[in-house]
């Protein structure tokens, strides 16, 4: 009987600590051996001198989240749309992208409780291929809630907390993020957080409205670098206050990293993740003719080219340490997605949220590696290992080593590519990627052990994917420092 289930042969394998030409074997779905050379196993694949990189974790997915827009009330119970994502289309285009594992959220609804909602999303997680954990978002944080209903999520393997400090009606008061943050430090849980302005964009959207001024290019205009600096501050100190570990998401300016520099410098545990969108778009793309802008809205809004180059060297500087794809598409045709409120709607009116999971490694590879503003192992960091290590996945997941499970890439990195929606296998009918030119694209995706993409074509079975419960790990848990010593019980 062949010692190894699998072989991949041949290869560079990369991870977060180096780079090396070797072979890895693959037993019951973990990988068993990394060595000079592997022969004894049952499938050999031949790397053909490819690169081997972790399965892609992708640690901000918006999949299948039923929402209440529109919705009425029948027995007590909500009835809710869904986005057109479902984890079966969202697992085949992530395996398209060389992503196996991604976190996504729980929607809690104003009046509403989170258990419910828990137990509908996992049901709804198991019916696709990609391994999944969960963020549970807070909207409503009533006593109830939180001393009642999070600890029991937090036993089911629910380790994060997601607060808006915007959109209505997500948006937390400073109190109300203060309770969440006092919750999740008493359960061990990472709080992860939208920074920007909630008063301010509502003041300025106000003006922009009374001005005419309701194109989509004035989504940007709604909601400049200040708002999203100034929130990202709050946040920060909010934290420090109570000693508890946040990550900022989707980090789109230089002024908001710097928020984050400052707090790392004091020591305080505080992570930065951003964003393909705001390293590859622009405002300039919310400019086009009639409603074509619509399709690049996203929040916080892509900035400009100049922005580009500050992020990546915040990238480089380890500020921002993950890049996400904050997957949230909503179709272009129709009367439904971006069209919700009608073509001529203004932009406020517009649902926020572009579609990337497929596109997220090949562009972050081809603007980063291939242009030599980072490394081959800063990749391997930025779009698997930092967000399994954050996320209290690692090292199950994110890493190439004994024990591990076998979630594997194959990557040509000197294969160009032109992006189309077609690529991309989402359920979205658009991406906003269409005809960029990316460097580097994965050509076979191994989901623990399994070959589940290979040159384009997914070959998953729908029902295979894994809940990730996540235990309590030292890297969320508080420093034990707070302003002279006092913490509210």
């Amino acid at each position: 009987m062949p010692e190894y289930d699998l072989a991949i042969r041949g290869g560079l394998v990369a991870t977060a600590f180096g780079a090396t030409r070797c072979d890895i074997g693959v037993k019951d779905g973990r990988i068993a051996a990394i060595a000079e050379k592997i022969t004894d196993a049952a499938q050999t694949i031949e790397a053909d001198g490819r690169y081997v990189l972790p399965g892609g974790v992708d640690s901000h997915c918006h999949i299948e989240e039923p929402s209440r827009g529109g919705y009425t009330m029948s027995d007590g119970e909500p009835q809710v749309t869904v986005n057109e994502e479902s984890f079966v289309t969202a697992s085949t285009s992530a395996f398209a992208g060389g992503t196996t594992s991604v976190v996504c959220f729980i929607p809690q609804w104003k009046g509403f409780g989170v258990r419910e909602r828990y137990e509908d999303y996992r049901r709804r997680g198991a019916t696709g291929m990609l391994d999944h954990a969960f963020h549970q978002i807070i909207s409503d944080p009533t006593d109830a809630v939180l001393n009642e209903e999070v600890p029991h999520l937090v036993a089911e393997g629910v380790r994060s907390l997601k607060v808006f400090l915007t959109y209505e009606p997500l948006h937390l008061t400073d109190g109300e993020f203060l309770k969440v943050l006092l919750t999740a430090r008493k359960h061990g849980c990472l709080v992860t957080v939208h920074c920007e302005n909630y008063e301010a964009i509502q003041w300025r959207t106000h003006a922009l409205l009374e001005a005419g001024l309701t194109g989509p290019k004035y989504h940007a205009w709604s909601r400049p670098r200040v708002v999203e600096r100034e929130a990202t501050h709050r946040a920060i100190a909010l934290a420090e206050l109570v000693d508890q570990p946040i990550q900022v998401f989707h980090v789109s300016c230089e002024e908001a990293a710097e928020e984050i520099a400052r707090a790392q410098a004091r020591g305080l545990k505080v992570w930065g993740e951003t964003c393909p969108q705001y390293v590859s778009l622009t405002a300039v793309d919310m400019d086009r003719p009639g409603f074509e802008g619509a399709k690049y809205m996203c929040s916080p809004s892509p900035r400009d080219t100049h922005e580009h180059l500050r992020i990546w060297e915040m990238i480089h500087r380890g500020t921002l340490d993950v890049v996400s794809s904050d997957h949230c598409g909503f179709s272009f045709g129709g009367d439904k997605g971006k069209a919700v409120a009608g073509r001529d709607a203004s932009f406020e009116k517009i649902p926020n949220g572009i579609p990337g999971l497929a596109a997220r490694l090949p562009i972050v590879f081809s603007e980063g590696v291939a242009k030599g503003r980072i490394g081959l192992e800063e990749f391997v960091k930025l779009t698997a290992t930092n967000p399994a290590r954050i996320m209290g996945l690692y090292p199950r997941k994110g890493v190439i080593q004994p024990g591990s499970d076998a979630d594997l890439v194959l990557w040509d990195p000197t294969r160009k590519v032109t992006l189309t929606n077609a690529l991309m296998q989402h359920a979205i009918d658009y991406t906003p990627y269409e005809g960029m030119e990316v460097t580097g694209w994965p050509t076979m995706t191994i989901r623990r052990g399994e070959v589940v993409m290979r040159d384009g074509k997914v070959q998953a079975e729908p029902g295979t994917g894994r809940y990730l419960p996540r235990g309590s790990y030292d890297l969320v848990k508080p420093r034990g420092i707070t302003p002279d010593g006092f913490l509210p019980g």
